[in-house]
């Protein structure tokens, strides 16, 4: 699993608890982070055909870097999945647009964290 490096970022920013303290470290960056540059065109394209080709500043500050995810899973969709909280509503429009929706579009697979953990066979011992 790997996260893009505009998408660490943000998480990076955002977020004053461990697991962001444990995300800055040296180590958990290097190891998280995908080792390669973004498409722009792909990103572009995301942001353009995905959400709309002609959105204001709020907009695109209200669909923050997902068009980023979203580039970097389309560059390799047979390989990369995208993992989201959120969940589809097809009905949204512009940038009310959710990841699942936008990746479905661009014939990107998403899931959830339950469902990466379900495909991970993730098991916790808290309730033996």
């Amino acid at each position: 699993m790997k996260i893009p490096v505009e998408i660490y970022e943000e998480f990076k920013l955002g977020k004053k608890d461990a697991l962001a303290a444990w995300a800055k470290e040296k180590e958990t960056e290097a190891a998280l982070r995908i080792d390669e540059e973004v498409d722009i065109e792909l990103v572009q394209q995301v942001t353009e055909q995905g959400y709309a080709p002609d959105l204001n500043d709020i907009e695109i500050e209200k669909i923050g870097r997902d068009p980023f995810l979203i580039a970097y899973a389309f560059a390799d969709s047979n390989n990369r999945i995208v993992v989201t909280t959120e969940v589809s509503k097809p009905s949204r429009q512009r940038a009310n647009r959710h990841v699942p929706d936008v990746c479905n579009q661009f014939g990107v697979r998403s899931i959830s964290a339950y469902q990466l953990g379900h495909t991970l066979e993730f098991r916790t011992d808290w309730n033996k």
